[in-house]
Protein backbone atom coordinates (compact mmCIF):
# COMPACT_ATOMS: atom_id res chain seq x y z
CA UNK A 1 0.00 0.00 0.00
CA UNK A 2 1.12 3.44 -1.16
CA UNK A 3 2.03 5.77 1.89
CA UNK A 4 1.93 9.65 1.44
CA UNK A 5 5.07 11.38 1.80
CA UNK A 6 5.21 13.72 4.00
CA UNK A 7 5.62 17.15 2.90
CA UNK A 8 4.38 16.32 -0.75
CA UNK A 9 0.82 16.75 -2.09
CA UNK A 10 -1.43 13.48 -1.54
CA UNK A 11 -1.81 11.74 -4.56
CA UNK A 12 -5.67 11.41 -5.90
CA UNK A 13 -7.02 9.81 -8.69
CA UNK A 14 -10.65 10.81 -9.38
CA UNK A 15 -12.26 8.74 -11.37
CA UNK A 16 -15.49 9.80 -12.86
CA UNK A 17 -18.52 6.58 -14.06
CA UNK A 18 -21.27 7.27 -16.60
CA UNK A 19 -23.87 9.22 -15.03
CA UNK A 20 -25.61 12.03 -14.44
CA UNK A 21 -24.30 13.23 -10.97
CA UNK A 22 -20.76 13.44 -12.91
CA UNK A 23 -21.24 17.00 -12.60
CA UNK A 24 -21.42 17.27 -9.19
CA UNK A 25 -17.70 15.53 -9.59
CA UNK A 26 -16.43 18.87 -10.81
CA UNK A 27 -17.30 20.61 -7.11
CA UNK A 28 -15.35 17.74 -5.46
CA UNK A 29 -12.43 18.26 -7.89
CA UNK A 30 -12.75 21.84 -6.70
CA UNK A 31 -12.62 21.14 -3.05
CA UNK A 32 -9.96 18.98 -3.60
CA UNK A 33 -7.51 20.75 -5.22
CA UNK A 34 -8.44 23.39 -3.17
CA UNK A 35 -7.07 21.57 -0.46
CA UNK A 36 -3.85 20.96 -1.73
CA UNK A 37 -4.25 17.63 -3.25
CA UNK A 38 -2.77 17.04 -6.46
CA UNK A 39 -5.41 15.36 -8.63
CA UNK A 40 -5.55 13.10 -11.84
CA UNK A 41 -8.85 13.03 -13.43
CA UNK A 42 -9.78 9.25 -14.81
CA UNK A 43 -13.54 9.78 -16.56
CA UNK A 44 -14.87 6.70 -18.57
CA UNK A 45 -16.18 7.62 -22.06
CA UNK A 46 -19.61 7.31 -21.03
CA UNK A 47 -18.82 10.31 -18.41
CA UNK A 48 -17.05 12.54 -20.99
CA UNK A 49 -20.55 12.65 -22.81
CA UNK A 50 -21.71 14.23 -19.54
CA UNK A 51 -18.84 16.47 -18.81
CA UNK A 52 -16.08 16.77 -21.49
CA UNK A 53 -12.34 16.56 -21.07
CA UNK A 54 -11.62 20.13 -21.57
CA UNK A 55 -13.55 21.02 -18.37
CA UNK A 56 -11.57 18.14 -16.34
CA UNK A 57 -7.83 19.12 -17.73
CA UNK A 58 -9.00 22.95 -16.93
CA UNK A 59 -9.79 22.19 -13.44
CA UNK A 60 -6.90 19.49 -12.57
CA UNK A 61 -4.34 21.33 -14.40
CA UNK A 62 -3.47 18.32 -16.20
CA UNK A 63 -4.69 16.43 -19.46
CA UNK A 64 -7.38 13.79 -19.09
CA UNK A 65 -7.90 10.80 -21.08
CA UNK A 66 -10.26 7.94 -20.60
CA UNK A 67 -8.07 5.65 -23.39
CA UNK A 68 -5.68 3.10 -22.36
CA UNK A 69 -3.65 3.59 -25.55
CA UNK A 70 -3.20 7.61 -25.13
CA UNK A 71 0.82 8.05 -23.72
CA UNK A 72 1.23 4.28 -24.58
CA UNK A 73 4.83 5.36 -23.23
CA UNK A 74 4.12 5.99 -19.79
CA UNK A 75 2.03 3.05 -19.40
CA UNK A 76 -0.93 5.23 -18.03
CA UNK A 77 -2.71 2.02 -17.05
CA UNK A 78 -0.53 0.83 -14.53
CA UNK A 79 1.36 3.98 -13.21
CA UNK A 80 -1.51 5.72 -12.19
CA UNK A 81 -2.87 3.38 -10.20
CA UNK A 82 0.52 2.07 -8.55
CA UNK A 83 1.23 6.22 -7.46
CA UNK A 84 -2.11 7.03 -5.94
CA UNK A 85 -2.59 7.62 -2.53
CA UNK A 86 -6.27 7.62 -2.77
CA UNK A 87 -8.59 6.96 -5.99
CA UNK A 88 -12.15 7.76 -5.32
CA UNK A 89 -14.79 7.04 -7.84
CA UNK A 90 -17.53 9.18 -7.98
CA UNK A 91 -20.27 9.02 -9.35
CA UNK A 92 -19.51 5.31 -9.20
CA UNK A 93 -22.33 3.32 -11.87
CA UNK A 94 -24.30 -0.04 -11.01
CA UNK A 95 -21.70 -1.09 -14.38
CA UNK A 96 -18.61 0.46 -13.08
CA UNK A 97 -19.50 -1.36 -9.32
CA UNK A 98 -20.32 -4.82 -11.22
CA UNK A 99 -16.51 -4.28 -13.51
CA UNK A 100 -14.48 -3.52 -10.00
CA UNK A 101 -16.28 -6.42 -8.52
CA UNK A 102 -15.47 -8.69 -11.07
CA UNK A 103 -11.99 -7.08 -12.19
CA UNK A 104 -12.55 -6.34 -15.81
CA UNK A 105 -10.50 -3.46 -16.57
CA UNK A 106 -11.69 -2.75 -19.94
CA UNK A 107 -10.38 1.04 -20.27
CA UNK A 108 -8.24 3.45 -17.92
CA UNK A 109 -10.54 3.59 -14.89
CA UNK A 110 -11.04 0.14 -14.69
CA UNK A 111 -7.11 -0.90 -14.83
CA UNK A 112 -6.60 1.91 -12.90
CA UNK A 113 -8.77 0.42 -10.10
CA UNK A 114 -6.83 -3.15 -10.62
CA UNK A 115 -3.33 -1.46 -9.72
CA UNK A 116 -4.27 0.78 -7.05
CA UNK A 117 -2.82 -0.48 -3.63
CA UNK A 118 -3.62 2.73 -2.10
CA UNK A 119 -7.45 2.98 -0.33
CA UNK A 120 -9.69 3.03 -2.50
CA UNK A 121 -13.59 4.99 -1.83
CA UNK A 122 -16.56 4.22 -4.68
CA UNK A 123 -19.44 6.74 -4.28
CA UNK A 124 -22.36 5.24 -5.56
CA UNK A 125 -25.29 6.92 -8.01
CA UNK A 126 -28.01 5.33 -9.42
CA UNK A 127 -31.31 4.91 -9.71
CA UNK A 128 -32.92 3.07 -6.12
CA UNK A 129 -34.27 -0.07 -8.33
CA UNK A 130 -30.69 -0.41 -9.72
CA UNK A 131 -29.10 0.18 -5.92
CA UNK A 132 -31.42 -2.18 -4.76
CA UNK A 133 -30.94 -4.89 -7.68
CA UNK A 134 -29.55 -8.03 -6.00
CA UNK A 135 -26.53 -7.70 -8.65
CA UNK A 136 -25.83 -5.30 -7.43
CA UNK A 137 -26.25 -5.61 -3.59
CA UNK A 138 -23.68 -8.58 -4.50
CA UNK A 139 -20.97 -6.54 -6.03
CA UNK A 140 -21.22 -4.01 -3.35
CA UNK A 141 -20.90 -6.73 -0.69
CA UNK A 142 -17.99 -7.92 -2.72
CA UNK A 143 -15.85 -5.21 -2.92
CA UNK A 144 -16.73 -4.26 0.62
CA UNK A 145 -14.88 -8.06 1.75
CA UNK A 146 -11.99 -6.68 0.20
CA UNK A 147 -11.63 -3.71 1.90
CA UNK A 148 -12.96 -1.13 -0.49
CA UNK A 149 -14.91 1.72 1.02
CA UNK A 150 -18.11 1.87 -0.86
CA UNK A 151 -20.41 4.67 0.15
CA UNK A 152 -24.09 4.20 1.23
CA UNK A 153 -25.88 6.87 -1.14
CA UNK A 154 -28.33 9.65 -0.32
CA UNK A 155 -31.44 9.85 -0.08
CA UNK A 156 -33.18 12.86 -2.39
CA UNK A 157 -33.91 13.74 -5.91
CA UNK A 158 -32.94 11.56 -8.55
CA UNK A 159 -33.01 12.36 -12.50
CA UNK A 160 -36.19 13.59 -13.48
CA UNK A 161 -39.10 13.36 -10.62
CA UNK A 162 -37.89 10.13 -9.17
CA UNK A 163 -36.51 10.25 -5.41
CA UNK A 164 -35.14 7.43 -3.15
CA UNK A 165 -31.84 6.03 -2.56
CA UNK A 166 -29.40 6.45 -4.59
CA UNK A 167 -28.00 9.95 -4.87
CA UNK A 168 -24.48 11.03 -4.66
CA UNK A 169 -23.56 12.47 -1.54
CA UNK A 170 -23.04 15.69 -1.75
CA UNK A 171 -19.26 17.20 -3.10
CA UNK A 172 -18.18 18.47 0.58
CA UNK A 173 -19.13 15.76 2.33
CA UNK A 174 -17.32 13.58 0.03
CA UNK A 175 -13.99 15.88 0.50
CA UNK A 176 -14.42 15.39 4.03
CA UNK A 177 -14.69 11.56 4.04
CA UNK A 178 -11.43 11.44 1.73
CA UNK A 179 -9.41 13.87 3.57
CA UNK A 180 -10.08 11.09 6.69
CA UNK A 181 -9.22 7.98 4.61
CA UNK A 182 -6.04 10.01 3.67
CA UNK A 183 -5.44 11.36 7.32
CA UNK A 184 -5.46 7.63 8.61
CA UNK A 185 -2.61 6.52 6.05
CA UNK A 186 -1.67 3.51 6.39
CA UNK A 187 -4.39 2.59 8.44
CA UNK A 188 -6.69 3.32 6.20
CA UNK A 189 -7.22 0.03 4.24
CA UNK A 190 -7.91 -1.69 7.74
CA UNK A 191 -11.94 -1.57 8.18
CA UNK A 192 -12.25 -2.99 11.68
CA UNK A 193 -15.68 -1.77 11.89
CA UNK A 194 -16.61 -3.22 8.87
CA UNK A 195 -20.04 -4.89 9.18
CA UNK A 196 -21.07 -2.75 12.32
CA UNK A 197 -23.76 -1.21 12.77
CA UNK A 198 -22.97 2.28 14.97
CA UNK A 199 -25.10 5.13 16.17
CA UNK A 200 -23.76 8.59 16.86
CA UNK A 201 -25.69 11.20 18.88
CA UNK A 202 -24.84 15.33 17.56
CA UNK A 203 -25.38 18.13 18.33
CA UNK A 204 -27.44 19.79 21.05
CA UNK A 205 -31.76 19.55 21.85
CA UNK A 206 -33.81 22.34 22.58
CA UNK A 207 -36.53 22.56 25.57
CA UNK A 208 -39.17 24.90 24.25
CA UNK A 209 -40.44 27.94 26.34
CA UNK A 210 -43.13 28.96 23.66
CA UNK A 211 -43.73 28.88 20.05
CA UNK A 212 -40.51 31.19 19.84
CA UNK A 213 -37.95 30.46 23.07
CA UNK A 214 -36.20 27.51 23.78
CA UNK A 215 -33.89 26.41 26.32
CA UNK A 216 -30.89 25.31 24.46
CA UNK A 217 -26.92 24.36 25.06
CA UNK A 218 -23.58 25.16 22.48
CA UNK A 219 -23.06 22.33 21.02
CA UNK A 220 -22.05 22.22 17.36
CA UNK A 221 -22.31 18.72 16.39
CA UNK A 222 -18.81 18.89 15.12
CA UNK A 223 -17.66 16.12 17.32
CA UNK A 224 -20.53 13.86 16.71
CA UNK A 225 -20.07 14.41 12.66
CA UNK A 226 -16.13 13.78 13.09
CA UNK A 227 -17.14 10.78 15.00
CA UNK A 228 -19.58 9.57 12.03
CA UNK A 229 -17.13 10.11 9.24
CA UNK A 230 -14.57 8.20 11.04
CA UNK A 231 -16.58 5.15 11.13
CA UNK A 232 -17.77 5.72 8.15
CA UNK A 233 -14.51 5.32 6.72
CA UNK A 234 -13.19 2.34 8.88
CA UNK A 235 -16.30 0.44 6.95
CA UNK A 236 -18.72 0.82 9.61
CA UNK A 237 -23.06 1.87 8.75
CA UNK A 238 -23.67 4.55 10.66
CA UNK A 239 -26.87 5.96 12.13
CA UNK A 240 -26.45 9.85 12.70
CA UNK A 241 -29.25 11.17 15.30
CA UNK A 242 -28.50 14.72 14.49
CA UNK A 243 -29.61 17.61 17.23
CA UNK A 244 -30.05 20.97 15.48
CA UNK A 245 -26.79 21.09 13.48
CA UNK A 246 -26.24 22.88 10.45
CA UNK A 247 -23.53 21.03 9.01
CA UNK A 248 -23.62 18.73 5.95
CA UNK A 249 -24.50 15.34 6.28
CA UNK A 250 -21.83 12.79 6.08
CA UNK A 251 -21.61 10.83 2.89
CA UNK A 252 -22.58 7.68 3.49
CA UNK A 253 -24.43 8.39 7.08
CA UNK A 254 -28.44 7.52 7.88
CA UNK A 255 -29.25 10.63 9.24
CA UNK A 256 -32.05 11.46 11.61
CA UNK A 257 -32.83 14.83 12.81
CA UNK A 258 -34.65 15.80 15.61
CA UNK A 259 -34.59 19.25 18.35
CA UNK A 260 -35.69 18.14 21.50
CA UNK A 261 -34.10 15.60 24.05
CA UNK A 262 -37.48 13.38 23.91
CA UNK A 263 -37.12 13.28 20.37
CA UNK A 264 -33.32 12.59 20.53
CA UNK A 265 -34.10 9.56 23.16
CA UNK A 266 -36.82 8.22 21.02
CA UNK A 267 -34.53 8.12 17.67
CA UNK A 268 -31.45 6.81 19.65
CA UNK A 269 -33.16 3.71 21.64
CA UNK A 270 -34.66 2.85 18.24
CA UNK A 271 -31.26 2.80 16.39
CA UNK A 272 -29.78 1.07 19.24
CA UNK A 273 -31.51 -2.09 18.97
CA UNK A 274 -29.38 -3.73 16.45
CA UNK A 275 -26.60 -1.35 17.09
CA UNK A 276 -22.76 -2.58 18.08
CA UNK A 277 -21.95 0.10 19.36
CA UNK A 278 -22.85 4.03 20.04
CA UNK A 279 -21.55 6.81 20.91
CA UNK A 280 -23.59 9.95 22.92
CA UNK A 281 -21.44 12.98 22.05
CA UNK A 282 -24.86 14.80 21.53
CA UNK A 283 -25.66 17.49 24.68
CA UNK A 284 -29.13 16.29 25.73
CA UNK A 285 -30.57 18.99 28.22
CA UNK A 286 -30.56 18.02 31.63
CA UNK A 287 -34.28 20.30 32.06
CA UNK A 288 -37.41 21.17 30.55
CA UNK A 289 -40.45 23.66 31.04
CA UNK A 290 -42.91 21.93 32.99
CA UNK A 291 -45.18 23.15 30.36
CA UNK A 292 -44.90 25.23 27.03
CA UNK A 293 -46.88 28.45 26.24
CA UNK A 294 -48.73 27.87 23.04
CA UNK A 295 -48.54 31.90 22.77
CA UNK A 296 -45.08 33.98 23.10
CA UNK A 297 -44.76 34.93 26.62
CA UNK A 298 -45.01 38.78 27.02
CA UNK A 299 -43.61 40.98 29.62
CA UNK A 300 -45.48 41.86 32.41
CA UNK A 301 -46.31 45.15 32.73
CA UNK A 302 -45.03 45.85 36.02
CA UNK A 303 -41.54 44.48 35.10
CA UNK A 304 -41.30 41.50 36.61
CA UNK A 305 -39.65 38.54 34.72
CA UNK A 306 -41.96 35.05 34.78
CA UNK A 307 -41.22 32.11 36.38
CA UNK A 308 -40.37 29.01 34.82
CA UNK A 309 -40.30 25.80 36.51
CA UNK A 310 -38.47 23.10 35.12
CA UNK A 311 -38.67 19.26 35.11
CA UNK A 312 -36.02 16.58 34.88
CA UNK A 313 -35.45 15.03 30.74
CA UNK A 314 -35.13 11.54 30.66
CA UNK A 315 -31.07 10.46 31.15
CA UNK A 316 -30.39 8.43 27.34
CA UNK A 317 -26.88 7.74 28.72
CA UNK A 318 -28.26 5.61 31.83
CA UNK A 319 -31.17 4.20 29.98
CA UNK A 320 -28.36 2.62 27.31
CA UNK A 321 -27.28 0.96 29.36
CA UNK A 322 -29.69 -0.27 31.55
CA UNK A 323 -31.64 -1.61 28.24
CA UNK A 324 -28.70 -3.11 26.94
CA UNK A 325 -29.59 -6.18 28.54
CA UNK A 326 -27.91 -9.62 28.19
CA UNK A 327 -26.61 -7.82 24.59
CA UNK A 328 -23.04 -6.82 24.07
CA UNK A 329 -23.26 -2.97 22.67
CA UNK A 330 -20.28 -0.69 23.54
CA UNK A 331 -21.78 2.62 25.16
CA UNK A 332 -19.48 5.84 25.27
CA UNK A 333 -20.72 8.93 26.76
CA UNK A 334 -19.40 12.51 26.85
CA UNK A 335 -19.06 14.74 29.71
CA UNK A 336 -18.56 18.39 29.19
CA UNK A 337 -17.11 19.36 32.81
CA UNK A 338 -15.95 22.30 35.04
CA UNK A 339 -13.78 22.48 37.94
CA UNK A 340 -15.25 23.74 40.69
CA UNK A 341 -15.09 23.21 44.95
CA UNK A 342 -16.53 20.37 45.49
CA UNK A 343 -13.82 18.54 42.79
CA UNK A 344 -11.36 18.88 39.75
CA UNK A 345 -12.98 18.25 36.20
CA UNK A 346 -11.65 14.45 36.23
CA UNK A 347 -13.14 13.81 39.87
CA UNK A 348 -17.13 14.88 38.75
CA UNK A 349 -16.35 13.03 35.45
CA UNK A 350 -15.00 9.36 37.51
CA UNK A 351 -18.44 9.94 39.81
CA UNK A 352 -20.24 10.08 36.02
CA UNK A 353 -18.67 7.32 34.78
CA UNK A 354 -19.56 5.19 38.20
CA UNK A 355 -23.42 7.02 38.10
CA UNK A 356 -24.31 6.11 34.36
CA UNK A 357 -22.45 2.37 33.87
CA UNK A 358 -21.13 3.10 30.37
CA UNK A 359 -18.06 1.38 28.56
CA UNK A 360 -16.26 4.26 28.20
CA UNK A 361 -16.46 8.44 28.84
CA UNK A 362 -15.15 10.92 26.78
CA UNK A 363 -14.60 13.82 29.18
CA UNK A 364 -14.22 17.29 27.82
CA UNK A 365 -12.95 20.37 30.49
CA UNK A 366 -15.39 23.21 28.82
CA UNK A 367 -13.97 25.76 31.15
CA UNK A 368 -14.44 29.12 29.45
CA UNK A 369 -16.29 27.93 26.69
CA UNK A 370 -13.65 25.76 25.43
CA UNK A 371 -14.31 23.15 22.59
CA UNK A 372 -18.13 24.75 21.59
CA UNK A 373 -18.25 25.16 17.67
CA UNK A 374 -14.37 24.79 17.01
CA UNK A 375 -12.40 22.81 14.69
CA UNK A 376 -10.00 21.22 17.31
CA UNK A 377 -10.58 19.13 20.72
CA UNK A 378 -8.51 17.64 23.48
CA UNK A 379 -10.15 15.18 25.98
CA UNK A 380 -9.31 11.82 28.47
CA UNK A 381 -10.80 8.59 27.59
CA UNK A 382 -11.98 6.71 31.13
CA UNK A 383 -13.08 3.35 30.74
CA UNK A 384 -15.30 1.14 33.26
CA UNK A 385 -11.99 -0.28 34.32
CA UNK A 386 -10.14 2.44 35.38
CA UNK A 387 -7.70 3.04 32.68
CA UNK A 388 -7.08 6.73 31.75
CA UNK A 389 -5.97 7.47 28.15
CA UNK A 390 -5.41 11.59 27.60
CA UNK A 391 -5.59 12.71 23.65
CA UNK A 392 -3.64 16.01 23.69
CA UNK A 393 -5.36 18.58 21.57
CA UNK A 394 -5.78 17.98 17.92
CA UNK A 395 -8.58 17.97 15.15
CA UNK A 396 -12.22 16.94 16.24
CA UNK A 397 -11.45 13.71 13.46
CA UNK A 398 -7.92 12.42 15.57
CA UNK A 399 -10.27 12.40 18.71
CA UNK A 400 -12.83 10.52 16.70
CA UNK A 401 -10.67 7.95 15.80
CA UNK A 402 -8.98 7.44 18.87
CA UNK A 403 -12.61 7.12 20.71
CA UNK A 404 -12.82 4.40 17.64
CA UNK A 405 -9.52 2.70 18.67
CA UNK A 406 -11.14 2.73 22.09
CA UNK A 407 -14.25 1.01 21.58
CA UNK A 408 -13.06 -1.80 18.60
CA UNK A 409 -11.07 -4.17 21.21
CA UNK A 410 -14.55 -3.79 23.19
CA UNK A 411 -16.49 -5.59 20.24
CA UNK A 412 -17.41 -8.48 20.70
Amino acid sequence: MTTPVPGEAPRVVLGVAGGIAAYKACELLRRLRESGHDVTVVPTAAALEFVGAPTWSALSGKPVSAQVWDAVHEVPHVRIGQGADLVVVAPATADLLAKAAHGLADDLLTNTLLTARCPVVLAPAMHTEMWEHPATVANVATLRSRGVLVVEPAVGRLTGADSGKGRLPEPEALAALCQDVLDRGASAGVHDLGGRHVVVSAGGTREYLDPVRFLGNRSSGRQGHALARAALARGARVTLVAANVALPAPAGADVVAVETTAQLREAVLAAAADADAVVMSAAPADFRPAQVSEAKIKKDEDGSAPSIALVQNPDILRELVTTRGAGDTVVVGFAAETGDARGSVLDHARAKLARKGCDLLVVNDVSGGAVFGSTENEAVLLDADGGQRPVPRGSKESLAHAIWDAVVPRLA
